[in-house]
């Protein structure tokens, strides 16, 4: 009998809205997905190939591997069965807060994207582990009381405060050497495109989305244009996007307190179970995990 792919991940609250981190152990082979977010990590252990925006990449122990929100990856072992890495996640927003304070106040209004899928540095490396090691001694703190994290005490302002060191060093090193940086020009409104028209109308309809031939018709192109250039420009068809829009707009309602019935019916799937397996899909953790993760947190 064959023997399920071997997955352990686990996912940590942080002190603050809009980054987490993650820690992995797996054998399974990732599909084509994207993230809302942006995504630094650590391989600790073995060795994987992934696409990415810059074309198949190979990382192996010991490099830095980054995700820029959007940006189509997948994932696999390369020369052994299983790899073992941890990750930080960063939503947009709280990511151009902090170029904000490194850069000036409008470096952290325009785009920010990171320049390579797999780097090399072992000062970041350092930093990394070191706030993921962090972040997990936190949330290990607030399990310890039954009914959330403890109340504020000295000796939890410290753990805070070390993670909050953590973060601006990560965050600070990364930035300054593997990030580019566009601020936008004063009075500057970049008209958008039709491709990014259907996309917003996509993820802003994720109950009632549009048809393909609504979606054709509003680009000016037939139905099997807008499909192959949809996928051309995001990576996936939009009916796959949508699903993966839907998985990110469950994981913020749970996130922010709704139940995990409540998530699945207002990002538009059929039933809680369809919601958890498109969520585990996508992020590599169940919609529970990703609850309890945030349980303490809102307690706090």
């Amino acid at each position: 009998m064959t023997q399920p792919p071997l997955h352990q991940r686990q996912v940590f609250a942080s002190p603050w809205q809009g980054v987490y981190c993650t820690q992995a152990e797996s054998s399974r082979h990732y599909g084509r997905h994207w993230h809302a977010v942006y995504g630094l990590g650590l391989l600790d252990h073995g060795a994987q190939s992934s696409a990415s925006g810059r074309g198949q990449v190979d990382a192996y122990a010991g490099d830095l591997i980054t995700t820029n929100p959007g940006e189509v990856h997948d994932g696999q072992p390369l020369g052994s069965t299983s790899r073992r890495w941890r990750m930080l996640y960063v939503e947009p927003g709280a990511l151009h807060a902090l170029a904000a304070e490194e850069h000036g106040g409008a470096a952290g209004q325009g785009d920010i994207a990171f320049t390579r899928p797999v780097i090399q540095d072992a000062a970041l490396a350092q930093a990394l582990h070191t706030l993921v090691t962090r972040v997990a001694h936190w949330n290990a703190q607030g399990l310890l009381a039954p009914h959330g994290p403890p109340p504020a005490t000295a000796t939890s302002a410290v753990h805070r405060l070390a993670c909050e060191e953590s973060l601006a060093q990560t965050c600070a090193l990364l930035l300054r050497h593997h990030a580019n940086l566009a601020p936008v020009p004063d009075g500057t409104v970049h008209a958008a495109t039709a491709l990014q028209q259907v996309r917003d109308w996509l993820a802003d309809a994720p109950l009632a989305p549009p048809t393909l031939a609504q979606m054709a018709a509003w680009a000016g192109l037939s139905r099997y244009q807008l499909l192959r250039r949809f996928a051309d420009a995001y990576g996936l068809p939009p009916h796959a996007w949508l699903l993966q829009q839907r998985a990110e707009r469950s994981r913020h309602l749970i996130r922010r307190g709704a139940s995990l019935a409540d998530a699945a019916a207002a990002s538009g799937f059929s039933d809680q179970s369809h919601m958890t397996r498109i969520f585990a899909r996508q992020f590599g953790f169940t919609p529970g995990a990703w609850q309890k993760a945030h349980r303490a947190l809102r307690a706090q």
